[in-house]
């Protein structure tokens, strides 16, 4: 699962900078810093939070966290889909895109304590998406998106089963480019996310 994550500023771009282009991460960085440390929790209809996500290499724009339907989010839980019912997909996986994070966050049971999840280093993260179009009550469009998790790396289950699904750097333009993709994407994305994956550290979340 992932219910809130973190933009910092300060991420480290440099495994991104082949795949991304360089206007893009200077954006996420302004973006970043305007938004003051914020932690980023789903999209509503009262606090329209828009995240920047990555529809293209050279593409960023701000969208809804969560779906949005008949003009209102979605009463069925939209914020995350499971990789496994992608992978299984018969025909074209929805439209794609990558989520970037410093890190993201996750409660600690039966501590109930928030826990960090980063590299070491503040390495720029990408969090796999799916996207669709959604409009609200008064008319107005946004992208939505809903990220995708995978079963935790080991080393991390302690902490929470589901991990978002990581997507590596040298995978991001086959995501974000290969045109109507079936559901062994996904498959490649998991298999490309385990080295990704393995440097993930947790730590107490330092927000609270």
């Amino acid at each position: 699962m992932c219910a809130s994550y973190g933009l910092d500023p300060r991420f480290d771009d440099s495994e991104y900078r082949a795949a991304v282009d360089a206007a893009v991460l200077d954006g996420l960085r302004s973006w970043a810093a305007g938004n003051a440390d914020e932690v980023l929790r789903p999209t509503g209809k009262n606090l329209r939070n828009l995240n920047p996500i990555l529809t293209g290499p050279d593409t960023m724009e701000l969208a809804w966290w969560g779906y949005l339907v008949n003009g209102a989010p979605a009463s069925f839980a939209s914020i995350n889909t499971r990789c496994e019912r992608l992978a299984g997909t018969r025909g074209a996986l929805p439209a794609r895109a990558i989520v970037p994070v410093s890190y993201w966050r996750e409660m600690a049971k039966p501590s109930r304590v928030w826990q960090h999840f980063a590299t070491a280093g503040g390495d720029l993260l990408g969090l796999a998406a799916v996207t669709r179009p959604g409009r609200t009550a008064d008319g107005a469009d946004y992208t939505c998106y809903s990220i995708i998790t995978q079963p935790a790396a080991a080393h991390l289950q302690h902490v929470h089963d589901r991990m978002p699904l990581l997507i590596a750097p040298g995978f991001a333009e086959e995501w974000l480019l290969t045109p109507h993709p079936g559901g062994e994407i996904v498959e490649g994305a998991v298999a490309a996310a385990m080295t990704v994956s393995e440097r993930i550290e947790i730590t107490p979340d330092p927000c609270l």
